[in-house]
């Protein structure tokens, strides 16, 4: 029993193509992956991303609108504040739009361009590029790495080891306390941290996003792209044979084999593959691209950067390697017609869906109004004969005030004639800027005027100082009994 699980071999018996009995491992066991350093376009564009979506994630939330924190989502208050916006939970349908826009937007992507989200932006892959590039700045670059790993341990080496995870825990507990103060005022945050009275709830969430930031791009890297992504696995549902995705092209490379630059190699039979392998060195997630196209591939193009790189040395035109598509590869139309066919029935169509949501989000937006009304009527007593004779109906109003500022609100009411409207404490309420005020309400009609059934009314609540802040909500009279 002390032999590991992942040395135990798990294999069943198949026939081969001569018909021969043989066993097929179903488990191998993961083998590291010292992915190779490469200069070139494609790997700059990877570095700009990189940078680009993490000045974004840790510098926004130190970022103030108005005295508030810029992005701040406060679950504990039930507040999301995006820049000037306010949402409150009742804007939940906004989120469900952003949904939509990033899943349609992420399929159409996808249709016409393979898998660059997973190679340029995606979390997974930024984090792990990140930790990369502290592993190559303390061990080094490839050829360094292998030989440390493989060498005895020694003083150098558990220097080297402890150095390197020390600074990805240190900076996944950064990223931690970064994506806690998108929940919590990261300045309110920071001060907890230093004088050490962070609360249980907010240390918890630190240390788990930590770990899960230490543990996927430190340790599984590629694991979770092959094997945890559900992305990967549904991802040729949206290829086509149209998609631009990373190709090795067979036609021009085979067959390969090494030769001395310069020599008359297409008399040998070869292609302009030398066979250097140098695609797989590259590779972040250890495959090799002149296989075909596989669901590991993230499309990052670093097998594009390193076979140009070759190709320049042996004086060889680029393009070995590149994005382009499978008919494109099969000369079913020239490759500098692939813009004309983005106007294909599917990218069409998400390309539909993503317009009608975003013009309905924008202009919900634009609509707005930064208060919310919620009415609730008296259930005791539905309606009761007032000292002045009329029918009355009892109504409690919440009033939550979206707005950055304060604001004095009046309220209305109209639906039948010869209505009149009895506010608690005055017509005008005062909401302060991103709270809310319980109002009790009572609507008096005169009983010619509300025969026995329910009749529908309208609440007007509008900001004395901001007509344009307006909102009617529907609701009911009851009239007299029979």
């Amino acid at each position: 029993m002390s032999k590991k699980l992942q040395d135990i071999p798990v294999t069943v018996v198949e026939v081969n193509d001569q018909g021969e009995y043989e066993e097929v491992r179903l488990y191998a066991k993961h083998k590291k992956i010292y992915p190779r350093w490469i200069n070139g376009v494609f790997n700059k564009w990877r570095i700009f991303f990189v940078v680009a979506t993490q000045l974004f994630f840790y510098g926004m939330p130190w970022i103030n609108i108005n005295d508030r924190q810029a992005l701040l989502f406060d679950l504990a208050n039930r507040k999301f504040f995006i820049f000037n916006i306010v949402f409150l939970p009742q804007d939940f349908i906004y989120l469900t739009a952003l949904l939509l826009l990033c899943a349609f937007g992420l399929f159409a992507w996808t249709t016409i361009a393979g898998r660059i989200w997973c190679g340029y932006s995606c979390p997974q892959t930024v984090y792990t590029e990140i930790f990369l590039w502290i592993e190559k700045w303390v061990e080094g670059d490839r050829m360094a790495r292998l030989k440390l790993d493989n060498g005895p341990l020694n003083v150098r080496k558990l220097r080297l080891k402890l150095t390197k995870h020390a600074i990805w825990i240190l900076f996944a507990l950064w990223t931690g306390f970064t994506f806690v103060g998108y929940f919590m005022p990261i300045r309110e945050l920071w001060m907890e941290l230093t004088t050490l009275t962070l609360g249980t709830l907010e240390l918890f969430w630190v240390l788990f996003y930590g770990f899960a930031t230490y543990g996927n791009a430190g340790w599984l890297r590629e694991q979770v792209c092959k094997y945890m992504c559900p992305y990967a696995r549904f991802q040729s549902a949206m290829f086509d044979a149209d998609t631009l995705i990373v190709s090795y092209d067979p036609e021009r490379g085979e067959q390969r084999g090494s030769r001395k630059k310069g020599s008359d190699y297409k008399a040998d039979g070869l292609g302009d593959c030398i066979d250097c392998k140098m695609c797989v060195q590259v590779c972040p997630v250890g495959i090799d691209i002149r296989d075909g196209l596989q669901y590991e591939c993230i499309g990052c193009a670093a097998c594009i950067d390193a076979c140009d790189e070759v190709m320049d040395k042996m004086s060889y035109p680029r393009g070995l390697i590149r994005y382009t598509t499978e008919n494109a590869l099969n000369h079913v139309y020239p490759e500098s017609q692939f813009w004309s066919r983005l106007k294909r029935p599917r990218v069409l169509m998400y390309g539909v869906v993503l317009f009608i949501v975003a013009a309905v989000t924008i202009v919900s937006l634009v609509q707005h109004q930064p208060v919310k009304v919620n009415i609730a009527r008296d259930r005791v007593a539905l309606v009761r004969e007032a000292e002045d004779g009329m029918l009355e109906n009892s109504y409690r109003l919440q009033i939550e005030n979206a707005d950055e500022q304060n604001h004095s609100y009046s309220i209305g009411v109209e639906g039948l004639p010869g209505m009149k409207i009895l506010v608690d404490g005055g017509n005008k309420v005062l909401v302060k800027s991103t709270d809310q005020e319980d109002v009790g309400v009572r609507v008096h009609v005169d009983a010619a005027n509300a025969k026995a059934g329910s009749h529908p009314i309208v609440f007007i609540i509008q900001a004395v100082d901001s007509p344009k802040i307006q909102v009617r909500e529907k609701s009911s009279f009851i009239g007299q009994n029979q």
